[in-house]
């Protein structure tokens, strides 16, 4: 008889893997989108996540996976705190969490300049102390409190209240942060973080910061749970080394795309984490081009943030992942069509149950 060496505690996150759901920008893709998330609820993963940038709008979206799920929490990943007020927030929340039956989690973060202030024409100030005011009234009014609130943005005298009870007043709010004040607040506040590119041998580095930000709160240590984007690919299990290619290309365009182009946020962290070179390695390579660029991408530091390969595979890298301090894997979804995606999260899961 085998014994697994996979200690037990390493092996609860296998129960909290979700998934990372976006449509492409594109009409006509969305019913394969819900489609796969309906195998992925059958299947028993543990969650869905939809972003939200300038293309299709994140609430509408859940709202149309709640119809069509049963047990599948459903993630907001993310609501930017500046194009909507945290009372509208709230009550979006409430409102999907009745009609799920209390499936919701909210991702909020800052997103970035960039976006907040050409798609949203909103000034970017001080996210951190904006973040921090967003938590605490959304908190307010889901625990179906009166409103009233001092803050340096928000001055809320009147007392409103929402006029239904929510069916929860404990949503989970998880933040997406990658600075180490953002993360140390993120400790203070929340009941998770979404960090994107993470090096997966800095975990411990997380959680260390996110039990100094619990500690100064007043709360236990391991109270924000650690959920991290990790750009993945399922490969089948006879992959070839020219499918294996192919996928890491595939994980490199993003991460090739997130240091270049989505502001500094990214390339910053991945530098202080030690891949400088690397990150400029990327940032010379959009000179000529995103084919340039996405070529740029060291292997050692793709392999760092990303995972590509077989279902067993993938999870050998979870379990050392999970030994570092990862609670709540969020993977990609598969690509290719309905029936492929669903071959794969099947293989997926068994993998994670063996």
């Amino acid at each position: 008889m085998s014994v697994d060496p996979t200690p037990a505690a390493t092996r609860a996150y296998r129960s909290r893997v979700g998934l990372v759901a976006d449509s492409p920008q594109f009409p006509g893709a969305w019913n394969e989108i819900v489609e796969k998330v309906k195998i992925a609820d059958e299947l028993g993963f543990d969650s869905v996540w939809l972003g939200e940038s300038w293309g299709y709008e994140l609430f509408t979206s859940l709202a149309d996976l709640a119809r069509v799920t049963r047990r599948i929490k459903l993630g907001a990943g993310i609501a930017n705190i500046y194009s909507r007020t945290p009372a509208l927030i709230a009550s979006t929340v409430a409102t999907l969490d009745e009609r799920s039956g209390g499936r919701m989690i909210l991702g909020l973060g800052p997103s970035g300049a960039n976006v907040i202030e050409h798609w949203h024409g909103v000034p970017f100030e001080k996210p951190l102390q904006r973040t921090r005011e967003y938590v605490e009234i959304i908190r307010m009014i889901l625990r179906h409190e009166k409103l009233v609130y001092h803050g340096q943005f928000f001055k809320l005298e009147r007392g409103f209240k929402l006029r239904f009870t929510p069916l929860r007043a404990d949503v989970p709010i998880y933040v997406a942060a990658m600075g180490p004040k953002n993360v140390i607040q993120t400790g203070e506040i929340a009941d998770g973080v979404l960090p994107v590119y993470w090096p997966g041998h800095k975990w411990q580095e997380l959680r260390q910061q996110l039990d100094e930000g619990a500690q100064r709160a007043g709360r236990p240590p391991h109270s924000a749970l650690i959920a991290p984007y990790i750009t993945s690919v399922i490969l089948p299990e006879n992959a070839d080394e020219q499918m294996r290619q192919a996928a890491r290309y595939q994980a490199a365009a993003p991460l090739a795309y997130y240091i270049g182009k989505m502001g500094v946020y990214y390339a910053e962290m991945l530098t202080r984490h030690g891949y400088g070179p690397q990150v400029q390695a990327v940032i010379e390579g959009w000179k000529q081009g995103m084919k340039s660029a996405i070529e740029a991408v060291d292997p050692e530091m793709l392999d760092a943030v990303s995972i590509v390969g077989t279902p067993r595979e993938i999870v050998a890298k979870l379990d050392l992942w999970a030994e570092r301090g990862v609670d709540q894997p969020l993977l990609n979804i598969p690509g290719g069509s309905v029936d492929e995606a669903g071959q794969l999260l099947s293989a997926l899961m068994e993998a994670l149950r063996s």
